[in-house]
């Protein structure tokens, strides 16, 4: 009779628990501490898509309470969006008062207040700034449309032209040469009295600290530095670089010419470099603050935007076949006191995957890939195996999960179990959707163990499992693009 009786509980738990677990698409582990606890949870605060609601001191004090409430520990303030103007007085960049027909008061210190309250609620606040950037090629405005035309990207197009980036309309960011000296040097600047001028401001966080992607840069410029560090003439640019090719039925393809490697490590140590002076001259300011930098996570491809965010133990020329052994030189993990970087994927967990393995094509990529690295789970796995142990925070794109908000929940626990934490980008998509609940339930369920990383993908790997496929159209942006910086009604982050 006691046996049966067990039986008949133990028929009936199940018949409780089955309908969460098939809603929640990840059933509860048994003795699984709490993984998210100790972990940094940020938030994202758009300097455009909030400019209007962030206006006013209450807003931000009910947003700041919000957050706080739900379990994120840092609030991430963009202050220098892609147009290049600041949202605070600036004696070097001009200052962001208007955007969209809304004006706000100059009186207001919106960062200022955005540490002081934030600081009262026990969170931290980094500032974003959007770096090789200084325009908005939708509206036509910014510093590059402002007197300094010079700046602009020369992008290598599919049709053999070399233009400048604000030819092609269909960017929304125009991106700025790396390398161009004056901006370099006023980029450098802004850093520096940004740090000074907000002696309490707990981090910086960098982000479009790159190339445009596999087109730019083919100034005349990029081409003299490359020669220096070549050590000798390219008689056919840009053809010795790479030449377009055309597919067919898959599009128009890059083809790489004898300098190709060579170019993308002389690309990536650009970036390296920059990153190392950044980091020296910030400290040189305040040698408290931290040193923070987002990309995107898609590694496999990160190449045709010049940046190497692995760890320089790594080597990439093991995995990949564009990589040379130099390149891992180039790899400034080491230079970060804060990374993180965006997992911006629809499939959570490697069985999602698994089930659809569909082609990814992120924002900056030129082509679609495949592979592991394209479902959360296994992004943070293969991450894990590039960094050496150093940590990296693990990022959604909200508006990614519009249509099926439970995978928001599932994305968030997957992130802070198998990531060292959690960002989320942007708050405006939360606000507009009202995702709140399923932001919270997030949290919840990473405390509860659930949606986190498999058995079978626990452990770095290093081994960067990708393919590329053939190029999809010739703009290189993905329809819903995944980069960080502009959570309006325009191309996503």
């Amino acid at each position: 009779m006691h046996s049966n009786k067990n039986k008949h509980v133990t028929t009936i738990i199940l018949l409780l628990i089955l309908p969460l677990i098939i809603l929640t698409g990840c059933a509860p582990k048994e003795k699984q501490p709490a993984p998210a606890a100790g972990k940094p949870a940020l938030m994202w605060f758009d300097a455009t898509a909030n400019f209007a609601t962030l206006s006013h001191p209450d807003s931000i004090d009910f947003y700041l309470q919000k957050i706080k409430s739900i379990g994120f520990t840092h609030a991430v303030v963009d202050v220098r969006p892609i147009t290049g103007e600041v949202l605070y007085e600036s004696a070097l960049a001009p200052r962001m008062t208007e955007w969209k027909g809304f004006t706000r008061d100059t009186t207001f210190d919106y960062l200022g207040y955005f540490i002081r309250k934030a600081h009262e609620l026990g969170l931290e606040v980094h500032a974003s700034l959007n770096v090789f950037v200084a325009g908005h090629n939708f509206h036509d405005r910014g510093q590059i449309y402002d007197g300094h035309p010079e700046w602009a990207s020369m992008v290598y197009t599919p049709t053999g032209e070399i233009i400048p980036i604000t030819e092609q309309k269909q960017k929304y960011s125009a991106m700025v040469n790396p390398i161009e000296p004056t901006f370099r040097e006023h980029i450098l600047e802004v850093l520096k009295e940004l740090v000074a001028k907000y002696p309490d401001l707990d981090g910086l966080i960098l982000d479009r600290v790159r190339y445009d992607g596999i087109m730019a840069d083919f100034s005349d410029l990029s081409r003299s530095e490359f020669e220096k560090y070549l050590g000798e003439p390219v008689e056919r640019f840009p053809e010795d670089i790479y030449a377009w090719q055309d597919k067919g039925s898959a599009g128009v393809d890059y083809v790489p010419g004898k300098h190709f490697k060579k170019w993308l490590e002389w690309r990536a140590k650009n970036i390296y470099d920059f990153m190392a002076l950044a980091r020296q001259e910030v400290k040189s300011v305040n040698p408290e603050i931290s040193f923070g930098d987002y990309t995107g996570a898609w590694y496999p491809s990160y190449y045709e935007v010049g940046v190497n965010w692995a760890s320089n133990a790594y080597d990439p020329s093991q995995d990949f076949d564009w990589a040379t052994p130099e390149y891992k030189n180039a790899g400034y993990a080491e230079l970060l006191d804060l990374y993180t970087t965006g997992n911006y994927y629809t499939h959570v967990t490697l069985e999602d995957y698994l089930k659809d393995t569909t082609v990814v094509k992120n924002e900056t990529d030129y082509r679609g890939a495949r592979g592991t690295w394209y479902c959360v789970e296994g992004s943070c796995n293969n991450i894990r195996g590039i960094m050496n142990g150093r940590p990296f925070i693990g990022g959604i794109l909200v508006d990614q999960f519009y249509d099926k908000p439970q995978d928001l929940s599932r994305t968030i626990a997957m992130n802070l179990q198998a990531s060292d934490g959690l960002m989320v980008f942007d708050i405006v998509h939360i606000i507009t959707k009202d995702l709140w609940n399923e932001v919270e339930e997030g949290f919840k369920m990473a405390a509860r163990g659930e949606c986190g990383p498999s058995e079978s993908a626990a452990g770095p790997s290093g081994n960067a499992a990708g393919t590329s496929e053939s190029a999809a159209g010739t703009s290189g942006n993905a329809a819903g693009s995944t980069d960080q910086g502009n959570a309006t009604s325009e191309p996503q982050p």
